[in-house]
């Protein structure tokens, strides 16, 4: 069965994505800090059909999500799809006039260096199979920045362009990288904007492999 790694897998969009996925017949490697939230989780899919296991690990400690792969790796083989989605509402988020090294260091370590430590845990098994789908998920201030979240939208935009740039590289070797800017506020009441409902063109994108980014609009006008 094909492997899909979610980072930052939780109770919303995370056990939706895993859902979208289990029910195309994928495996589900779960990735969080919480281990107790990931064993809930796991079990929760389990008990729809889904084969799922979580694998502890904090994006912000490398050795840690080294470990959470390798462990993948040995338990149910190479990842097929990764997708990159996590979030940590504890650093806060600075204005534009206020953004200086001490506010952006740690916005770049978790989402940034983050996402380049872990996508590279899986890059070299894809190239040597000339397979593979890597999928980043992003706030809409990649695209288009906000005073107030600055700090996180400037971390936001650099993952934005390297994932971009992995796209145009990793084609060439099969491997299909697309970003997915969300604006929405998840779970907000708006129909389109629910988990389910986002999680469904995860899918998608996979089997389509074509765009190199979704913008996906759920916002009331």
């Amino acid at each position: 069965m094909p492997v899909v790694a979610i980072i930052g897998a939780g109770p919303g969009l995370g056990i939706e994505i895993a859902r979208a996925f289990g029910a195309k017949g994928f495996t589900v490697a779960l990735i969080a800090r919480n281990s107790a939230k990931l064993e809930q989780l796991a079990t929760q899919l389990g008990d729809e059909g889904i084969e799922a296991a979580g694998f502890p690990a904090d994006i912000a400690q490398p050795d840690t999500i080294t470990r959470a792969f390798a462990q993948i790796r040995e338990r149910f083989g190479r990842v097929d799809v990764l997708e990159f989605s996590p979030a940590d509402r504890a650093l806060g988020a600075t204005n534009v006039l206020d953004v200086d090294p001490t506010t952006l260091g740690p916005q770049l370590d978790f989402y940034l260096h983050g996402a380049i430590h872990a996508i590279k845990q899986v890059v070299p098994d894809m190239i040597e199979a000339r397979s593979g789908t890597i999928l980043v998920t992003n706030g809409a201030g990649a695209i288009d920045p906000v005073p107030f979240l600055a700090d996180i939208n400037i971390a936001a935009a650099g993952l934005r362009n390297w994932t971009l740039n992995l796209h145009k590289e990793l084609s060439q070797h099969g491997i299909y990288v697309a970003h997915i800017a969300i604006s929405a506020w998840i779970g907000g009441g708006h129909p389109d904007a629910e988990p389910g409902a986002i999680a469904a063109a995860y899918p998608k994108l996979y089997e389509a492999r074509t765009e190199p980014e979704l913008h996906y609009i759920a916002l009331d006008e």
